[in-house]
């Protein structure tokens, strides 16, 4: 009974989206099989887009250090880290969706909220390829005057969010994340399954289904050496310990 309310928790969403498919087909048949069509299509250029930002995330979270990433998109960035935000997604490829996984990393590797709002609002509404697009059908003096006005509004929700939205406002992926005592941080989604941690840690940490996950809570003499152990020896840097 416990797994399965975990499992409709965890896939409520999908199980709201076949609900409708159902009411659709027995309220309105004859949007049915169009809707359907719709939905393939999508599913379809998601398989193509996704598998491969997945991967570009997993690359980029394992291998490119976290002051890095600070360094360039951090609070403490100033001017230096939006302009890079908006580069970012003014030359980025593929729908608003791809943007989500990329933005999700760069958040667990410091980026500030207001350059995470200026990357997804430069992704959505003023990519390079947009505007070339854009000038070709409405003319570049309507594509020059809405770039900078939109470029404007963008900056603007980026602070103005960033003052009323924090970090640890953030909800936490309990599927993607875990938190003991505040102690240790472990994101399994970028897990390569080497096993390190078990073998320097093996108090606190295991292997379920090839990615790590976190067993104990309790820290005792000598523990704390080895998570840190632990922390400094995963290829994907994806533990976190605050003592």
């Amino acid at each position: 009974m416990t797994f399965l309310k975990s499992q409709l928790k965890n896939n409520r969403f999908l199980i709201i989206v076949i609900l409708a498919y159902v009411a659709v087909g027995l309220f309105a048949p004859s949007k049915f099989l169009p809707s359907l069509d719709n939905t393939w299509y999508y599913v379809k250029e998601m398989l193509m887009i996704m598998p491969v930002i997945l991967l570009l995330t997993s690359l980029i979270s394992a291998w490119v250090p976290k002051e890095t990433i600070e360094n360039a998109f951090g609070k403490n960035s100033g001017i230096k880290g939006s302009l890079f935000a908006f580069l970012l997604g003014s030359f980025s490829a593929g729908p608003i969706y791809a943007a989500f996984p990329v933005c999700k990393m760069l958040l667990s590797k410091g980026a500030s909220i207001a350059n995470i709002v200026i990357i997804l609002s430069t992704w959505a509404v003023i990519k390079i390829p947009m505007l070339i697009t854009e000038s070709k059908f409405l003319g570049p003096e309507f594509m020059i005057v809405r770039w900078i006005l939109t470029t404007l509004a963008i900056f603007l929700m980026g602070y103005i969010t960033s003052r009323f939205v924090k970090p640890e406002d953030l909800p936490v992926d309990n599927e993607t994340a875990s938190s003991v005592d505040g102690l240790v941080l472990l994101n399994p989604d970028y897990c390569v399954g080497c096993g390190l941690c078990t073998k320097i840690a093996p108090r606190h940490f295991t292997m379920v289904d090839k990615k790590a996950a976190i067993i104990s809570q309790t820290l005792s003499p000598g523990d704390g050496q080895a998570i840190k152990g632990a922390v400094a020896k995963c290829p994907s840097h994806i533990i976190r310990f605050h003592p």
